[in-house]
């Protein structure tokens, strides 16, 4: 039996997910989310029971069309699983969608892609009231690479934290306003010291409000369980921190491991076997990818992140960042900070320079691609030990 659950938390507000409650002192809740395509029924009934079945106490799908949406609800039908769902633009759905699943992820920069003429402050009115009426719990998710462009304007562009913690708190504070309390909210990027941060910065502001706890685009494991560690330990030993995902690059059939992964972090902790030290000490490449969900438009997307990550190794003695992104949500932006980045499309490979696009290419071309850009740089930059 896992003694996770004698790990202290802060006193935050009671949220009810499903048949799963957390914060107020509650054991720390692991989730996970699906990898496959939430249109495949089966698949997805299969794999989202799978994650249940592992200890996940909250699954999540993504949902970015109608058809999505109704896929979803059927599927809801079918498990023994609290289902999360993960909105991407398409806010509206959430009408559809809250009677049907136990919580609902909306994105703040998100909600500045669709009707950019409505308030997005009338938008989360609205999902907030279908949510209420359908019994939906919400998370305010932000992701470095998405954040509110009106918060990103009011901050220096090195200042990466400061707009996601203004925008959590913005978000809190409307909800608070219109009454509706059943939400947590997460603060995630790709680099476990800014997660700590940012997590640490809104729970002195608003120790009230539940934490999920994650770092975005972790990647392949081991390294991205030890990104992930670092954060958790930071933080969880801090009593911040309410519910966990571990997101990793794994093939469909071993998602389970986020879950198995969460837990022995969890363990860990509540045991007093911590490994890590307030920095995340950088040697060599740092190879960020996110993790395989449902939203990636081929499969093959998980072996690049891993031949990439061969690839980074003959590069060891210096210092660079390359991002691999599943989809076109991640992909544009969460691979701009990086120096270089790649985002899979279903037969191409999209290669950039920063933000910079450097062209499209076949799977079977983007590795001989990548090497040269990597050449490149390290030519312009000179060596970096």
């Amino acid at each position: 039996m896992s003694d996770s659950f004698r790990i202290p938390t802060s006193k935050t507000r009671l949220v009810d997910v499903g048949t799963s409650s957390l914060g107020a002192g509650q054991p720390i809740l692991v989730q996970s989310m699906c990898a496959t395509p939430t249109q495949d029924v089966a698949s997805t009934v299969q794999q989202a029971q799978a994650l249940a079945d592992a200890g996940a106490g909250i699954v999540r799908l993504a949902v970015d069309s109608r058809k999505d949406a109704e896929a979803a609800i059927e599927i809801c039908q079918q498990v023994d699983a609290n289902i999360c769902i993960d909105l991407q633009e398409n806010w509206r759905l959430a009408e559809l969608l809250a009677p049907a699943v136990a919580k609902i992820r909306y994105n703040p920069g998100h909600l500045h892609h669709h009707e950019r003429s409505l308030p997005w402050q009338e938008k989360v009115k609205r999902i907030a009231h279908w949510a209420g009426e359908g019994g939906s719990a919400l998370r305010i998710g932000i992701n470095c690479g998405s954040v509110d462009p009106a918060q990103k304007a009011l901050w220096p562009q090195d200042d990466s934290i400061s707009p996601m913690v203004a925008s959590a708190l913005e978000h809190s504070s409307l909800l608070d306003e219109i009454g509706f309390l059943r939400y947590t909210v997460s603060l995630k990027d790709s680099d476990p010291d800014l997660v700590i941060e940012a997590n640490r910065k809104f729970a002195q502001k608003r120790p009230e409000v539940p934490l999920h706890l994650g770092v975005t685009e972790a990647g392949l494991p081991p390294d991205g369980v030890i990104k992930t560690r670092i954060a958790f330990e930071q933080l969880i030993s801090r009593g911040i921190g309410d519910t966990i995902r571990v997101s990793l690059t794994l093939p469909n059939e071993e998602k389970f491991q986020e879950v198995v992964a969460g837990q022995e972090i969890l363990d860990d902790i509540a045991a007093g076997r911590v490994r890590s030290v307030v920095h995340f000490r950088r040697e060599g490449p740092n190879i960020i990818s996110c993790p395989s969900c449902s939203r990636v438009e081929n499969g093959a997307f998980v072996e690049l992140a891993q031949q990439v990550k061969k690839l980074s190794e003959e590069y060891a003695e210096h210092q660079f960042t390359i991002a691999v992104m599943g989809c076109r949500v991640n992909g544009p932006g969460e691979t701009d900070d990086a120096d270089l980045g790649l985002w899979c499309a279903p037969s191409f490979v999209n290669l950039k320079r920063g933000s910079e696009a450097l062209g499209s290419f076949p799977y079977d071309e983007i590795l001989e691609k990548l090497q040269q850009e990597i050449e490149s740089l390290i030519q312009n930059r000179g060596s970096v030990s």
